[in-house]
């Protein structure tokens, strides 16, 4: 078989001219709440500027799972930033908190380490460009949102070691209810 022969065994046409089709799809909602992941995170240059480009899958809702969301991330803009600093931190913080660690800027397999597969809300934009129009991260947030902490009881002044005990016993199983498990709610 040769690699110019199609499916049904019919050679490809060899034409100067060929159009795919498709390419309209309009973009999500402005405001709208879903599920992603970064499914590639890694460092960018346009025009002498150095920014980072994430690439983002849509999990849920299923009207939009599969889509493909591009984010740039300009932390050395002076304008932008520091806005894009402190995204970019959420996002780590989101997906464990490796780059907060660092003390130098990421490098690429850094991104993909740290950032790489970690499923997030995350709240889109439309943005508009020359009459063209695509989408934009404007907010993140973890999956599954944490229901508050509650505060730990002060110490208390040493006991004897009778009532200790006895305190030990009435505090051994203490129901912990912190994570809210409902996976379709998306906290924006």
């Amino acid at each position: 078989m040769s690699f110019w022969q199609k499916q049904d065994g019919s050679a490809v046409e060899n034409t100067t001219s060929f159009e795919m089709g498709g390419g309209d799809i309009k973009p999500i909602p402005n405001n709208t709440a879903l599920i992603a992941a970064i499914e590639e995170a890694k460092w960018a240059e346009y025009d002498g500027e150095h920014y980072i480009n994430l690439k983002w899958r849509v999990m849920r809702p299923a009207d939009y799972a599969n889509r493909v969301i591009f984010q740039k991330l300009h932390v050395f803009d002076p304008k932008k930033g520091d806005k894009a600093k402190q995204m970019l931190a959420a996002i780590d913080a989101n997906c464990g908190g490796k780059l907060a660690r660092l003390n130098d800027a990421p490098e690429d397999h850094d991104l993909m380490t740290a950032l790489i597969g970690k499923p997030m809300a995350a709240k889109v934009q439309v943005w508009e460009i020359n009459g063209k129009t695509g989408n934009w991260i404007s907010a993140v947030s973890p999956a599954k949102p944490q229901a508050p902490v509650q505060a730990q009881p002060q110490t208390q002044p040493r006991q004897p070691a009778q009532n200790a005990h006895n305190q030990a016993k009435s505090n051994a199983y203490q129901p912990q209810n912190n994570v809210i498990d409902d996976e379709d709610d998306i906290p924006f």
